[in-house]
């Protein structure tokens, strides 16, 4: 009895830290990229006379998205791993081979790589856009910059 109460609470502990953790991601990745897209719009080309630091002032925080988008699917693959040994181990310890039980946590287990993959597939395009957004304001930035050197 005691076991199946470590698995409960192991299965629950795996919910809800990797998916809380996926939601923390995917909150974390919408406000940068909410936060980026809106300093974007603000920002005046002709005020900047140095490229580099336009470009350092235009990078901050994006490199955060990129490390969600990579990094959400292997911890959906954590989950999923972690869930499907509980799922082994339960099955172990009961030696019953009920397909109900293993499917129904194999499904939980899975539901981890889903969430990773949800959290990755928008972060990696915000991440894209943002690169985008960048590029654009740099290009900006070098019309201005060869405009005012030759006149």
């Amino acid at each position: 009895m005691q076991e199946n109460s470590w698995t409960v609470i192991a299965e629950k502990g795996i919910d809800y830290g990797v998916i809380g953790l996926l939601i923390f991601m995917s909150i974390l990745a919408l406000w940068v990229f909410v936060e980026r897209i809106m300093f974007y719009n603000t920002i005046n080309v002709n005020e900047h006379a140095n490229r580099e630091r336009l470009e350092l002032e235009l990078s901050n925080n994006v490199s955060t998205v990129a490390t969600i988008t990579v990094n959400a699917p292997y911890i959906g693959l954590l989950g999923t791993v972690l869930g499907i040994m509980i799922t082994f181990y339960t099955l172990g310890e009961t030696g019953a081979v009920d397909t109900k039980q293993i499917m129904g946590g194999l499904a939980l287990a899975l539901k981890a790589t889903a969430m990773g993959l949800v959290v990755a597939i928008p972060s990696g395009i915000f991440y894209n856009v943002l690169l985008r957004k960048m590029e654009r304001i740099l290009a900006y930035w070098d019309i201005e910059h060869n405009i005012s050197n030759k006149g």
